[in-house]
């Protein structure tokens, strides 16, 4: 029988709206339990989105906004030493156009030159361990002092430093940016990580409003109930009694104990509802509907 066709008719023997007030009660509160498991879903996914949010805040985002800090310290320290090196580089220039002024022995340096070039592009482009490259920078220097000795110019002294300044900068700046790959890679994998928890969070909350509104869908069908369970009250007390017939003390009294624990319920869940605004916690379908009401 739907709620919407159980109907009191003329004819109703007390016995026969006993039947029909007993199966209205059953049905609303089969409903009225099934708003408390509502209710009590909502409330574990509640708790559980914001366990995961404040985890997520306090593990992961701390974490990646603190390789974030490194990278981004980092990565002015990049800008400083390119500044540095550019600067080098200039200086070692004009250097270089005085020297060209002078008459030495062009072609060594140039051989020299070369060997020196090739030696810091393999610092630069292979995987060495330290003891390879100390063994390189130690070549390095033995061609550099072997030029000064060619050229036996008075700026060689300068130029070599500029030279040795610059080659400092570049393995450092590869350091820099070795460092910075590694950081970024760290950091964009705590990103990764909270970007998971906030699409799982995504899936209760879909799940949260899917259960908001069959619980508001299902709070209805209750209160239509619960109307005809009071109707067949009343209805009831109108009916003449046989001389036999003794009514039972229990067949009307609970109706008020019925729902007074279905106020309860109501009142417990319209405080927390309250408390949450107060606070300035995001309410569900149901607390904000109950709220609505009561004004």
């Amino acid at each position: 029988m739907s709620n919407d066709k159980m109907e009191i008719k003329p004819t109703t023997t007390f016995q026969d709206l006993q039947s029909q007030l007993n199966e209205a009660k059953k049905k609303r509160d089969e409903l009225n339990q099934k708003t408390k498991d509502f209710i009590n879903s909502l409330q574990k996914i509640e708790s559980e989105i914001n366990e995961l949010i404040n985890n997520t805040k306090e593990k992961f985002r701390k974490r990646r906004d603190y390789w974030n800090q490194k990278v981004a310290t980092l990565k002015e320290k990049k800008i400083e030493y390119k500044g540095l090196l550019e600067k080098l580089i200039l200086e070692k220039n004009d250097l270089q156009k005085e020297r060209k002024k002078n008459k030495g022995s062009f072609t060594s340096v140039k051989k020299i030159d070369n060997k020196v070039e090739n030696l810091e592009r393999m610092i630069e482009t292979e995987n060495l361990d330290i003891s390879e490259e100390n063994t390189i920078i130690d070549q390095i220097t033995i061609l550099t002092e072997k030029k000064h000795e060619l050229l036996g110019e008075e700026n060689n002294v300068d130029y070599f430093k500029k030279e040795k300044q610059i080659k400092i900068v570049k393995i450092n700046l590869n350091k820099i940016y070795e460092q910075l790959n590694k950081w970024s890679n760290k950091s964009q994998d705590y990103h990764n990580k909270m970007l998971e928890i906030y699409e799982y969070v995504k899936e209760l909350k879909d799940k949260k409003k899917k259960i908001e509104e069959e619980l508001i869908e299902n709070k209805k069908q209750a209160d239509k109930f619960h109307e005809k369970y009071l109707e067949f009250v009343k209805e009831g007390k109108k009916l003449p009694r046989s001389k036999n017939y003794r009514p039972k003390k229990q067949m009307f009294k609970t109706q008020h104990r019925d729902h007074k624990k279905l106020e309860k319920i109501k009142q417990d869940t319209l405080a927390t509802a309250l408390e949450k605004q107060k606070t300035g916690k995001k309410l569900n379908i149901y607390e904000a509907r109950l709220i609505f009401d009561k004004k």
